[in-house]
């Protein structure tokens, strides 16, 4: 079963998750200096936040598979559809490892379907940016070019 996953920058991250622990009644999955990360079944939703990110506010929304199976499936739909995708394998971020898709929506809003295959100890590397022109950009961030994927 998916599950549907939000990331949010935040500007201070004691301050947001005492406001979303309160929200979820639960503290967080994963807690770091700059990141947090709530697996909730009630909503199904991986919520995250960071501190990375250009501006504070909704950065993307997506869609995490249990299975490469199902990682395959909901990428391939995106390529039949012939919308430009970023795949990426083994890619660290969110103190995780992942194979990923990324696609941005017609308005923009960008989406990351995902598969997490283990963890890691650092928030990520560099990534680029699906469907433009200047790939240097990263992938969990709209301008940053140091900031990680999530």
């Amino acid at each position: 079963m998916k599950r549907m996953h939000m990331h949010v920058c935040v500007d201070d991250i004691a301050r947001s998750v005492g406001f979303y622990s309160t929200m979820f009644g639960t503290a967080p999955t994963v807690l770091k200096a700059d990141y947090a990360k709530w697996m909730l079944d009630d909503p199904r939703v991986n919520f995250a936040i960071s501190t990375h990110g250009s501006a504070t506010g909704l950065d993307h929304i997506g869609i995490q598979a249990e299975s490469g199976d199902e990682l395959r499936e909901i990428a391939d739909r995106l390529k039949e559809a012939d919308l430009q995708t970023l795949d990426q394998d083994k890619t660290q971020c969110c103190y995780a490892v992942s194979d990923k898709s990324w696609v941005s929506d017609p308005a923009g809003l960008r989406w990351e379907t995902f598969h997490t295959v283990g963890d890691a100890t650092s928030y990520g590397e560099s990534a680029p940016r699906p469907g433009t022109q200047d790939q240097a950009q990263a992938c969990c961030s709209r301008a940053a070019p140091q900031a990680a994927c999530c």
